[in-house]
């Protein structure tokens, strides 16, 4: 099954680095596709998966848009800026 998510705090290149590793990790995840610009993702998965994938991407501080307000969003972005220098320095 197709799975669209529109991500937060997607930066740049190792944003997307981050993000694709992550997804790489998780069995039956397939087809993954971001875009760095927009902070669209998409991929493939059974049904059960997309909220497993939704909650990894959450700890590395990208959540869905729209679904992280205040001080939680703030950590959220602070996550995701730790996430992106690791994905910058690891290269992938």
């Amino acid at each position: 099954m197709q799975h669209q998510l529109e991500l937060a705090n997607v930066k740049c290149g190792g944003c997307g680095n981050s993000i694709r590793r992550a997804l790489a990790e998780i069995e039956g995840v397939t087809a993954v596709e971001l875009d760095v610009a927009s902070g669209g993702l998409s991929f493939e998965s059974d049904p059960a998966s997309r909220a497993l994938v939704a909650s990894r991407l959450l700890a590395l501080g990208y959540p869905e848009r729209g679904s992280v307000e205040g001080i939680a969003a703030l950590a959220a972005g602070a996550k995701s800026f730790v996430s992106c220098a690791i994905g910058r320095i690891s290269g992938e």
